[in-house]
């Protein structure tokens, strides 16, 4: 069995601000260790080798769906998790899930169109990883026989945030496997066919649906070959596919990217890979291919609001959440995080408190959903933080803002070994510059010079500049700018490693 992991990373997660941004969304946060939401994700599936029946399974390494914004985040993630970053797709604008599946498997169907895709979201958690296994081998032997195959979560609660997969008739056997290694509650855990899509539910239904036992929880989690996904999509929806199709001709590949044509992809409908394909094969329809269901139960979440963190992230003996420098007295049942500062609280229940290097969010718990509310608010009101932290990332390193005023700003930069700025210049702004760790190669018009600690220069307006790090551990600088203006959009590039214009 030839399997490929199909990660969707377009995500923007912003009922988890302050701690998840726009360009710095939830899937690069590490909320449970030391590896992030992506690299567990890519992760999952180390260590899975053989089938129910004993065939052996390859997985290959995983194809990234990302958007434009992310893509050094994620190639460097996938780096530091010891993954090869060579097979990320670029969407120019997020289109939702049925189109990101397009690409992916025209991608694979290139080489290997019986290859099995295991579609999976970067943002998902999944505790009982030998859990996860079982179920991915289940339904591989599904998927192999042309089933779309999805998987839904055993659910522990009577839960109104997530929509609901109704089961239909159970499937005896899953072609080619050995049911006879399932555990012991195996009609839990064996196949069905999928009867229906239910939206998300009131209480009332919820608690209903928990009751039956014939409902689970709808995780997007996804497998099929990849020439079964282009099949389906093609005959539901040709649209998405004639436009996937030519914005994957008409790509090209830039270094660990592939670049879908922009113009292209930009006519592509938006939907979701259940609303486009899954929907239109329930209901007991016996056509090719058939709509199946494995349960899984291996501690999953979609770590979609502070609410969900609060289910699965260990609590101490006053029932608290307690992460980085925090302080309690008298406070009980509350998830507390600070990131930059002591965070101290007296007196609480069932509070929300999270702190950032530019916002502090204090909410009740039960209202955690509405966080939502406070990202639309920011960007009504035009401000910048539902995009970005005070730490900006960038693919040579990242710089943040240490204070500003009129006609001044100081920054920090750090600049990763062996990296480079662009060749640039600024209309607006000179810039001072002071080594504090490391060795700085400058390139000030003609000139070029090193730079050692406790050393600085100066970049008067309109010179050509570049800085570089040429040694082997990080370069950190203070830079100072003084000027008319001093927006990021004042910056002319020469010449850049990345690719940006």
């Amino acid at each position: 069995m030839h399997l490929i992991p199909v990660i969707l990373s377009g995500g923007a997660g912003t009922r988890l601000w302050p701690l998840s941004r726009e360009h710095y969304p939830k899937q690069l946060l590490a909320p449970f260790g030391d590896h992030t939401l992506l690299q567990a994700t890519v992760r999952r599936l180390h260590g899975l080798q053989k089938a129910g029946d004993g065939k052996a399974i390859t997985v290959a390494p995983a194809v990234v769906v990302c958007n434009e914004d992310h893509r050094f985040l994620v190639a460097e993630q996938l780096r530091l998790a010891g993954e090869q970053p060579g097979n990320i797709l670029l969407e120019p604008v997020g289109r939702n899930t049925a189109p990101a599946a397009t690409l992916a498997a025209l991608r694979i169907a290139e080489n290997d169109p019986s290859a099995i895709m295991l579609i999976m979201p970067a943002d998902h958690l999944i505790q009982d990883t030998p859990a996860f296994h079982r179920a991915v081998q289940i339904a591989g032997h599904l998927a192999e026989n042309g089933d779309v195959v999805t998987f839904g979560i055993v659910p522990t609660r009577a839960e109104t945030g997530y929509g609901y997969i109704k089961l239909g008739p159970q499937i005896s056997a899953a072609p080619g496997s050995d049911l006879s290694a399932l555990p012991p509650d195996a009609s839990r855990l064996t196949p069905h066919v999928l009867e229906k899509f239910v939206e998300k539910p009131d209480a009332a239904t919820a608690q209903s649906y928990l009751a039956g036992g014939d409902y689970l929880w709808n995780s997007g989690i996804f497998m099929m070959q990849a020439e079964t996904w282009l099949e389906a999509i093609g005959r539901f929806h040709p649209d998405i596919l004639a436009v996937c199709s030519q914005a994957h001709e008409d790509g090209r590949q830039d270094g660990d990217f592939y670049r879908v044509d922009p113009a292209v992809f930009a006519n592509c409908p938006s939907d979701s890979i259940d609303y486009a394909v899954m929907e239109k094969l329930t209901g007991g329809d016996t056509s090719h291919p058939r709509c199946t269901v494995v349960p899984l139960d291996a501690g999953w979440s979609d770590v979609g609001a502070w609410s969900s963190l609060w289910d699965v992230l260990p609590q101490d003996s006053q029932g608290n959440i307690l992460k980085g420098d925090v302080i309690a007295e008298d406070t009980h049942d509350s998830l507390l995080i600070a990131e930059s500062r002591l965070l101290a609280a007296i007196g609480l229940r069932d509070v929300i408190a999270i702190e950032t290097s530019d916002a502090i969010l204090i909410a009740p718990r039960d209202r955690a959903q509405d966080v939502k509310r406070i990202v639309a608010r920011l960007k009504a009101d035009g401000r910048s933080e539902h995009q970005a932290h005070r730490r900006v990332y960038r693919p040579w390193g990242s710089y943040e803002g240490i204070d500003n005023g009129d006609r001044f700003q100081v920054k920090r930069i750090t600049v990763k070994p062996g990296a480079s700025l662009s060749l640039q210049m600024h209309h607006h702004r000179a810039e001072h510059w002071v080594v504090v760790r490391g060795t700085a190669r400058v390139t000030r018009g003609d000139e070029v010079f090193l730079l050692s600690e406790n050393q600085s220069t100066y970049i008067p307006i309109g010179v050509r500049h570049r800085l570089e790090n040429p040694g082997t551990l990080p370069l950190d600088m203070i830079e100072v700018q003084s000027g008319g203006y001093l927006g990021e959009d004042d910056i002319v590039r020469f010449e850049d490693n990345y690719g940006r214009e």
